[in-house]
């Protein structure tokens, strides 16, 4: 119910007999890094970050799962179709008619984010993957289909764009670079369950339908789950202070909702902590809502710096490019999965499944930079071998092999899951709804863009040159991350907005 009184003060809230002096100390701690530990039960942190991590397996799943579906549809025998005859064009609006639906999905996260709030907005992409799962798997005809990846592709956004910031904004600090990067690792689990699936289906008559159709369940589970689960506390608060709601009773709310993510081992110092990070808030000056002309000035803009260019250096440096290559390399080599589009697919997807859970068990304990940094090097090393070999080195296939295994893997260990780690981390807390909805947005354009500009620069420039492009591209984005990017391991997320910002 609306009030014309103005609501209570942050301050009023806060324990009684903190004088200037204490509040000034607080102050001085979030600047310096010193903070409370944050108290938590591992078992505690498993469903506030697999219920979220679901919408990039199921992600993952379609990327796996649409490169067989293709396969399908367009056989006479097995498609089950009268309309199976489809020109490359309409071939190209079912592989990306999900990448379209990302880039509305993040335009929609833009205007709805932070008015759902992160848990709404992740219960709607559950919706969004269960509708658009069903309208394709019994999808009449084209248009219907197309219908259908659109719509799957609006719950990817919308999924890509809230599952970091709620795993982000309810993970304790000590372990919230593992539980954000292990989101990168579900896609790849997905995307290697997408590619054992529809390699076990494409022989089966309508196999394309049961491909898509397997991702319901997952879907439902995901909408399930995030049902139960409780709102990001953090998101309750900055609710709060904003003006939004009785500022005691979201208070308590945001309170009931950290005690059940946290286990029963956070007891009585939930309340404290609901008031460090209200404190942190005020000081940080989150009380008042980001405008867009604010977004591209001060600490917002920075943050939009780091974040954008990370998620565009992740695609521009070729990675699209480079797995289209990768039968065909296999293939020159003498391996007789080289024959086997699907097969290499599978291995491909093991070996960055191993590369993403090394950069999962190691993210917080070396740290975001070293990762991209030394990654991101083995990258500009691979990208150069590439060049080489279609330029001069043709008839030594092992250099392309390797070349290939070292991009796929470096590319794991740095931009695959760091790059959407630091963008969910980076950005203040008013900011972040937008200024993640932003970043996603560019991420999927880039991906478009590469995909679809390589295939004229291939035939322009020719392959070797184009992989240099991307090997220089490789080398500025080092550039960047060392001038750009901060280290946030060990920060809770004020304290990044308070230090590196």
């Amino acid at each position: 119910m609306s009030s014309d009184h103005e609501p209570p003060r942050l301050s009023s809230l806060l324990k009684v007999g903190k004088s200037s002096g204490a509040i000034g100390a607080e102050h001085e701690s979030l600047i310096n890094g010193i903070h409370s530990s944050e108290t938590y039960s591992a078992s505690a942190a498993i469903f506030p970050f697999l219920f979220p991590a679901l919408g990039g397996l199921l992600y993952g799943y379609d990327i796996g799962a649409t490169s067989c579906a293709t396969i399908s549809i367009e056989s006479a025998s097995l498609s089950g179709i009268s309309w199976y005859d489809l020109s490359s064009v309409e071939i190209g609006l079912i592989t990306s008619g999900s990448l379209y639906g990302a880039l509305i999905g993040s335009v929609l996260a833009f205007n709805i984010a932070d008015f759902l709030g992160r848990r709404r907005e992740l219960i709607t992409a559950a919706i969004m993957y269960l509708v658009g799962a069903l309208v394709t798997a019994f999808a009449p005809n084209f248009v219907v289909m197309v219908i259908g990846r659109l719509v799957y592709g609006i719950g990817i956004g919308l999924a890509m764009h809230s599952a970091p910031m709620y795993i982000a904004e309810t993970a304790p600090s000590q372990i919230r670079g593992l539980l954000i990067s292990l989101k990168e690792f579900f896609i790849v689990l997905g995307m290697v369950a997408g590619y054992g699936i529809g390699s076990l289906l494409v022989e089966t008559v309508s196999g394309w339908r049961y491909m898509y159709g397997a991702s319901t369940p997952l879907a439902v589970i995901m909408g399930i789950g995030m049902w139960w689960l409780p709102a990001s506390p953090r998101w309750l608060l900055l609710r709060a202070i904003q003006g939004k709601g009785d500022m005691q009773e979201l208070r308590e709310t945001a309170i009931c909702c950290l005690c059940r993510l946290r286990g029963q081992s956070i007891g009585s110092s939930a309340s404290d902590e609901v008031d460090e990070i209200l404190t942190e808030l005020s000081y940080v000056g989150d009380e008042n809502e980001a405008t867009l002309g604010e977004m591209f000035h001060g600490k917002c803009l920075k943050a939009l710096t780091i974040g954008t260019g990370l998620v565009l250096f992740q695609q521009i440096t070729g990675q699209p490019s480079v797995l289209y290559y990768a039968a065909s390399i296999f293939q020159s080599a003498g391996f007789s999965a080289g024959s086997d589009a699907t097969r290499v697919s599978i291995l491909l997807g093991f070996l960055k499944l191993i590369m993403t859970g090394v950069a999962v068990v190691v993210v917080d304990r070396l740290g975001r930079r070293p990762l991209l940094l030394g990654g991101v090097s083995g990258m500009v090393v691979s990208l150069f071998l590439l060049g080489s070999y279609y330029l001069f080195l043709d008839d030594v296939s092992a250099i392309a092999v390797v070349a290939l295994l070292l991009y796929v893997g470096c590319y794991q260990l740095s931009f695959g899951p760091i790059g959407w780690l630091m963008i969910s981390e980076v950005f203040p807390l008013r900011l972040r709804g937008r200024g993640l909805s932003i970043a996603v947005l560019v991420n999927f354009g880039a991906n478009a863009l590469v995909t679809f500009a390589f295939s004229p620069l291939k035939a322009w420039l020719g392959a070797g040159i184009v992989f240099y492009v991307f090997g220089v591209i490789a080398v500025l984005s080092l550039f960047f991350i060392f001038f750009i990017v901060p280290e946030t391991k060990g920060l809770t997320l004020e304290e990044i907005e308070a230090k590196c910002l």
